[in-house]
Protein backbone atom coordinates (compact mmCIF):
# COMPACT_ATOMS: atom_id res chain seq x y z
CA UNK A 1 0.00 0.00 0.00
CA UNK A 2 0.92 3.40 -0.88
CA UNK A 3 0.32 6.44 1.77
CA UNK A 4 0.84 10.08 1.62
CA UNK A 5 0.17 12.03 4.21
CA UNK A 6 0.12 15.97 4.07
CA UNK A 7 2.87 15.72 1.36
CA UNK A 8 4.02 19.42 0.35
CA UNK A 9 6.71 20.62 -2.14
CA UNK A 10 7.99 24.17 -2.22
CA UNK A 11 10.25 25.72 -4.50
CA UNK A 12 12.47 28.37 -3.96
CA UNK A 13 11.22 32.34 -4.52
CA UNK A 14 10.06 34.44 -2.65
CA UNK A 15 6.47 33.67 -2.37
CA UNK A 16 8.17 30.09 -2.76
CA UNK A 17 6.14 28.19 -5.68
CA UNK A 18 3.66 25.58 -4.10
CA UNK A 19 4.18 22.44 -6.47
CA UNK A 20 2.40 19.71 -3.84
CA UNK A 21 0.49 21.41 -0.68
CA UNK A 22 -0.94 18.99 1.70
CA UNK A 23 -1.53 15.56 -0.48
CA UNK A 24 -2.55 12.72 1.27
CA UNK A 25 -3.87 9.30 0.00
CA UNK A 26 -4.00 5.96 0.13
CA UNK A 27 -3.56 3.55 -3.12
CA UNK A 28 -4.59 0.05 -1.86
CA UNK A 29 -3.41 -3.49 -3.54
CA UNK A 30 -5.29 -5.21 -5.44
CA UNK A 31 -6.21 -2.24 -7.98
CA UNK A 32 -5.14 -0.01 -10.74
CA UNK A 33 -5.35 3.56 -9.35
CA UNK A 34 -5.04 6.61 -11.88
CA UNK A 35 -3.13 9.50 -10.85
CA UNK A 36 -4.26 12.28 -12.81
CA UNK A 37 -3.87 16.14 -13.41
CA UNK A 38 -3.40 19.08 -15.44
CA UNK A 39 0.67 19.59 -16.60
CA UNK A 40 1.52 21.19 -13.71
CA UNK A 41 -0.42 19.76 -11.19
CA UNK A 42 2.38 18.09 -9.21
CA UNK A 43 2.46 14.95 -10.18
CA UNK A 44 5.54 13.91 -11.44
CA UNK A 45 6.49 15.74 -8.09
CA UNK A 46 4.53 13.47 -6.12
CA UNK A 47 6.04 10.71 -7.80
CA UNK A 48 9.33 11.49 -6.87
CA UNK A 49 8.45 12.08 -3.50
CA UNK A 50 6.97 8.92 -3.00
CA UNK A 51 10.56 7.40 -4.09
CA UNK A 52 13.04 9.27 -2.17
CA UNK A 53 13.93 11.45 -5.14
CA UNK A 54 12.98 14.70 -3.85
CA UNK A 55 12.37 15.81 -0.35
CA UNK A 56 9.14 16.95 1.04
CA UNK A 57 9.27 20.27 2.55
CA UNK A 58 6.45 19.13 4.74
CA UNK A 59 5.10 15.48 5.61
CA UNK A 60 6.18 12.26 4.57
CA UNK A 61 4.91 9.06 2.29
CA UNK A 62 5.49 5.68 3.43
CA UNK A 63 5.15 2.60 0.53
CA UNK A 64 4.35 -0.84 2.18
CA UNK A 65 4.60 0.63 5.31
CA UNK A 66 7.84 2.55 5.68
CA UNK A 67 9.79 5.31 3.49
CA UNK A 68 10.90 3.95 0.67
CA UNK A 69 14.78 4.78 1.36
CA UNK A 70 15.01 2.39 4.34
CA UNK A 71 13.64 -0.52 2.26
CA UNK A 72 16.83 -3.12 2.53
CA UNK A 73 16.51 -3.90 -0.80
CA UNK A 74 13.89 -1.51 -2.35
CA UNK A 75 13.76 -2.86 -6.33
CA UNK A 76 11.84 -6.07 -4.43
CA UNK A 77 9.68 -3.49 -2.82
CA UNK A 78 8.89 -0.78 -5.37
CA UNK A 79 9.20 -0.92 -9.17
CA UNK A 80 8.81 2.41 -10.48
CA UNK A 81 9.38 4.27 -14.42
CA UNK A 82 9.75 8.04 -14.21
CA UNK A 83 11.83 8.75 -16.92
CA UNK A 84 12.26 5.63 -20.12
CA UNK A 85 15.12 7.72 -21.01
CA UNK A 86 17.60 7.98 -17.77
CA UNK A 87 19.76 5.23 -19.11
CA UNK A 88 23.32 5.19 -20.79
CA UNK A 89 22.61 4.92 -24.31
CA UNK A 90 26.34 3.19 -25.08
CA UNK A 91 24.45 -0.15 -23.38
CA UNK A 92 22.63 -2.31 -24.41
CA UNK A 93 19.35 -2.89 -22.56
CA UNK A 94 20.72 -6.73 -21.21
CA UNK A 95 23.76 -5.10 -19.83
CA UNK A 96 21.47 -2.03 -18.39
CA UNK A 97 18.74 -4.76 -16.78
CA UNK A 98 22.31 -6.63 -15.69
CA UNK A 99 23.54 -3.73 -13.86
CA UNK A 100 20.71 -3.46 -11.77
CA UNK A 101 20.41 -6.66 -11.78
CA UNK A 102 23.56 -7.40 -9.37
CA UNK A 103 22.75 -4.47 -6.86
CA UNK A 104 20.29 -7.29 -5.29
CA UNK A 105 21.57 -10.61 -6.52
CA UNK A 106 18.78 -11.15 -9.22
CA UNK A 107 19.78 -13.97 -11.70
CA UNK A 108 20.12 -13.86 -15.45
CA UNK A 109 16.76 -15.71 -15.36
CA UNK A 110 15.05 -12.66 -14.28
CA UNK A 111 16.67 -10.65 -16.74
CA UNK A 112 15.72 -12.49 -19.77
CA UNK A 113 11.88 -13.42 -18.65
CA UNK A 114 11.40 -9.49 -18.43
CA UNK A 115 12.80 -8.73 -21.25
CA UNK A 116 10.62 -11.31 -22.90
CA UNK A 117 7.62 -9.86 -21.12
CA UNK A 118 8.25 -6.38 -22.59
CA UNK A 119 8.67 -7.87 -26.02
CA UNK A 120 12.54 -6.39 -26.98
CA UNK A 121 14.30 -9.30 -26.11
CA UNK A 122 15.09 -9.54 -29.71
CA UNK A 123 16.71 -6.33 -29.51
CA UNK A 124 18.11 -6.78 -26.17
CA UNK A 125 21.88 -6.78 -27.13
CA UNK A 126 21.86 -3.62 -29.23
CA UNK A 127 22.54 -0.39 -27.75
CA UNK A 128 19.73 1.70 -25.69
CA UNK A 129 21.10 5.17 -28.08
CA UNK A 130 19.57 3.58 -31.07
CA UNK A 131 16.20 2.48 -29.71
CA UNK A 132 13.11 4.32 -30.58
CA UNK A 133 10.48 6.20 -28.11
CA UNK A 134 8.36 3.04 -27.78
CA UNK A 135 11.56 0.84 -27.44
CA UNK A 136 12.96 2.85 -24.46
CA UNK A 137 9.47 2.69 -22.50
CA UNK A 138 9.19 -0.67 -23.33
CA UNK A 139 13.08 -0.81 -21.11
CA UNK A 140 11.69 0.96 -18.46
CA UNK A 141 8.92 -1.20 -17.67
CA UNK A 142 11.24 -4.52 -17.59
CA UNK A 143 13.35 -2.54 -15.42
CA UNK A 144 10.48 -1.91 -12.80
CA UNK A 145 9.51 -5.00 -13.00
CA UNK A 146 13.00 -6.52 -12.49
CA UNK A 147 12.59 -7.25 -8.68
CA UNK A 148 9.34 -8.99 -9.11
CA UNK A 149 8.18 -5.98 -6.75
CA UNK A 150 4.81 -5.36 -4.41
CA UNK A 151 4.18 -1.83 -5.73
CA UNK A 152 4.73 -0.45 -9.28
CA UNK A 153 4.77 3.22 -9.94
CA UNK A 154 4.86 4.57 -13.32
CA UNK A 155 4.56 7.66 -14.90
CA UNK A 156 3.27 7.89 -18.68
CA UNK A 157 3.97 4.68 -19.32
CA UNK A 158 2.18 4.37 -22.84
CA UNK A 159 4.12 7.38 -23.95
CA UNK A 160 5.61 6.42 -27.33
CA UNK A 161 4.17 2.97 -27.88
CA UNK A 162 2.02 1.44 -30.70
CA UNK A 163 -1.43 0.14 -30.34
CA UNK A 164 -0.16 -3.46 -29.74
CA UNK A 165 2.17 -1.46 -27.00
CA UNK A 166 -1.22 0.59 -25.81
CA UNK A 167 -2.85 -2.77 -24.97
CA UNK A 168 -0.12 -4.60 -23.84
CA UNK A 169 0.53 -2.19 -21.25
CA UNK A 170 -3.15 -2.62 -20.42
CA UNK A 171 -3.21 -5.77 -20.16
CA UNK A 172 0.00 -5.89 -18.04
CA UNK A 173 -1.13 -3.19 -15.43
CA UNK A 174 -4.79 -5.16 -15.00
CA UNK A 175 -2.53 -8.63 -14.87
CA UNK A 176 -0.27 -6.58 -11.87
CA UNK A 177 -3.49 -5.91 -9.86
CA UNK A 178 -5.03 -9.23 -9.98
CA UNK A 179 -2.36 -10.35 -8.78
CA UNK A 180 -2.59 -8.67 -5.56
CA UNK A 181 0.10 -5.78 -5.92
CA UNK A 182 -0.44 -1.71 -5.50
CA UNK A 183 -0.40 0.13 -9.06
CA UNK A 184 -0.31 3.86 -9.73
CA UNK A 185 -0.19 4.95 -13.09
CA UNK A 186 0.07 9.07 -14.52
CA UNK A 187 -1.47 9.26 -17.72
CA UNK A 188 -2.73 12.03 -19.33
CA UNK A 189 -4.87 10.11 -22.08
CA UNK A 190 -8.17 9.85 -20.35
CA UNK A 191 -9.55 7.29 -22.59
CA UNK A 192 -6.92 4.64 -22.15
CA UNK A 193 -7.34 5.60 -18.33
CA UNK A 194 -10.89 4.77 -18.33
CA UNK A 195 -10.16 1.55 -19.92
CA UNK A 196 -7.80 0.22 -17.47
CA UNK A 197 -7.74 2.06 -13.80
CA UNK A 198 -10.97 1.54 -11.59
CA UNK A 199 -9.37 3.98 -8.97
CA UNK A 200 -8.82 7.58 -9.22
CA UNK A 201 -6.47 10.06 -7.47
CA UNK A 202 -6.91 13.48 -9.30
CA UNK A 203 -4.42 16.81 -8.22
CA UNK A 204 -4.59 20.10 -9.56
CA UNK A 205 -2.29 22.44 -8.41
CA UNK A 206 -0.87 20.60 -5.95
CA UNK A 207 -3.90 19.69 -3.98
CA UNK A 208 -6.32 16.70 -4.00
CA UNK A 209 -9.52 17.01 -6.19
CA UNK A 210 -11.02 13.68 -6.58
CA UNK A 211 -10.07 10.09 -4.39
CA UNK A 212 -12.58 8.01 -5.94
CA UNK A 213 -13.65 4.94 -8.45
CA UNK A 214 -13.84 5.48 -11.98
CA UNK A 215 -17.48 4.64 -12.40
CA UNK A 216 -18.34 7.24 -9.39
CA UNK A 217 -16.09 9.72 -10.57
CA UNK A 218 -17.93 9.52 -14.32
CA UNK A 219 -21.68 9.13 -12.84
CA UNK A 220 -21.26 12.22 -10.51
CA UNK A 221 -19.89 14.53 -13.16
CA UNK A 222 -22.79 16.14 -13.80
CA UNK A 223 -21.56 16.66 -17.24
CA UNK A 224 -24.02 13.52 -18.62
CA UNK A 225 -27.63 14.06 -20.04
CA UNK A 226 -30.40 11.92 -20.09
CA UNK A 227 -32.36 11.62 -23.83
CA UNK A 228 -36.15 12.02 -23.39
CA UNK A 229 -38.91 11.20 -26.36
CA UNK A 230 -41.88 12.10 -25.20
CA UNK A 231 -45.85 13.06 -27.36
CA UNK A 232 -45.69 15.84 -24.46
CA UNK A 233 -42.06 17.41 -24.55
CA UNK A 234 -43.75 21.17 -23.65
CA UNK A 235 -45.24 19.94 -20.57
CA UNK A 236 -42.76 17.75 -19.44
CA UNK A 237 -40.30 20.13 -19.78
CA UNK A 238 -42.13 22.51 -17.55
CA UNK A 239 -42.30 19.75 -14.55
CA UNK A 240 -38.70 19.26 -14.49
CA UNK A 241 -37.67 23.34 -14.75
CA UNK A 242 -35.66 23.98 -12.01
CA UNK A 243 -32.36 25.87 -11.15
CA UNK A 244 -29.68 23.13 -11.79
CA UNK A 245 -31.82 21.47 -14.47
CA UNK A 246 -30.81 22.39 -18.03
CA UNK A 247 -32.84 21.37 -20.86
CA UNK A 248 -32.90 21.69 -24.31
CA UNK A 249 -35.39 20.38 -27.28
CA UNK A 250 -32.63 18.47 -29.83
CA UNK A 251 -35.86 17.38 -32.32
CA UNK A 252 -40.13 17.77 -31.64
CA UNK A 253 -40.69 15.70 -29.02
CA UNK A 254 -37.22 15.08 -27.78
CA UNK A 255 -35.57 16.99 -24.93
CA UNK A 256 -31.56 16.80 -23.77
CA UNK A 257 -31.93 16.93 -20.01
CA UNK A 258 -28.72 17.50 -17.47
CA UNK A 259 -29.11 17.81 -13.70
CA UNK A 260 -30.95 15.41 -13.02
CA UNK A 261 -31.50 11.53 -13.73
CA UNK A 262 -33.73 9.32 -15.23
CA UNK A 263 -35.05 8.14 -11.78
CA UNK A 264 -36.19 11.80 -11.13
CA UNK A 265 -37.29 12.05 -14.72
CA UNK A 266 -39.48 8.97 -14.81
CA UNK A 267 -41.09 9.79 -11.15
CA UNK A 268 -42.17 13.20 -12.36
CA UNK A 269 -43.34 11.60 -15.28
CA UNK A 270 -46.10 8.96 -13.68
CA UNK A 271 -46.94 11.65 -10.85
CA UNK A 272 -48.21 13.96 -13.97
CA UNK A 273 -49.55 10.59 -16.55
CA UNK A 274 -47.08 12.36 -19.15
CA UNK A 275 -46.38 9.25 -21.49
CA UNK A 276 -42.69 8.08 -22.18
CA UNK A 277 -41.42 6.75 -25.42
CA UNK A 278 -37.92 6.64 -24.59
CA UNK A 279 -35.73 7.63 -21.35
CA UNK A 280 -32.01 6.75 -22.01
CA UNK A 281 -28.90 8.27 -19.63
CA UNK A 282 -25.84 9.38 -21.78
CA UNK A 283 -23.09 9.44 -19.46
CA UNK A 284 -20.12 11.52 -19.85
CA UNK A 285 -16.86 10.35 -20.65
CA UNK A 286 -13.82 10.28 -18.42
CA UNK A 287 -12.18 12.69 -20.38
CA UNK A 288 -15.49 15.41 -19.87
CA UNK A 289 -15.57 14.43 -16.36
CA UNK A 290 -11.94 15.56 -15.74
CA UNK A 291 -11.99 18.51 -18.00
CA UNK A 292 -15.35 19.58 -16.09
CA UNK A 293 -13.13 19.18 -12.51
CA UNK A 294 -9.69 20.94 -13.29
CA UNK A 295 -10.82 23.59 -15.71
CA UNK A 296 -9.92 25.94 -12.71
CA UNK A 297 -7.02 24.19 -12.11
CA UNK A 298 -5.24 24.12 -15.54
CA UNK A 299 -1.89 25.97 -15.32
CA UNK A 300 -1.11 26.54 -19.12
CA UNK A 301 -4.40 27.16 -21.37
CA UNK A 302 -4.23 27.47 -25.26
CA UNK A 303 -5.71 30.14 -26.93
CA UNK A 304 -8.03 29.76 -29.61
CA UNK A 305 -6.46 29.67 -33.42
CA UNK A 306 -6.58 32.73 -35.36
CA UNK A 307 -9.12 32.97 -38.36
CA UNK A 308 -7.42 32.88 -41.45
CA UNK A 309 -7.79 36.52 -43.30
CA UNK A 310 -10.48 35.95 -46.68
CA UNK A 311 -8.47 34.36 -49.46
CA UNK A 312 -5.74 32.84 -47.57
CA UNK A 313 -5.00 29.81 -48.60
CA UNK A 314 -6.06 25.92 -45.57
Amino acid sequence: MIRAYGLTKHYGGKPAKKAVDDLGFEVLPGTVTGFLGPNGAGKSTTMRMLLGLDAPTRGRSTIGGRAYATHPAPLHEVGALLEARSVHPGRSAYHHLMALAHTHAIPKSRVDAVLELAGIHDVARKRVKGFSLGMGQRLGIAAALLGDPATVILDEPVNGLDPEGVLWIRNLLKSLAAEGRTVLVSSHLMSEMALTAEHLIIIGRGRLLADTTVERFVRESGTGAVKVVSPEAGRLSELLAGPDVTITADAPGTLDVRGTDTEHIGRTAAAHAVPLFELTPHNASLEQAFMDLTRDSVEYVASTPLPQPEGAAA
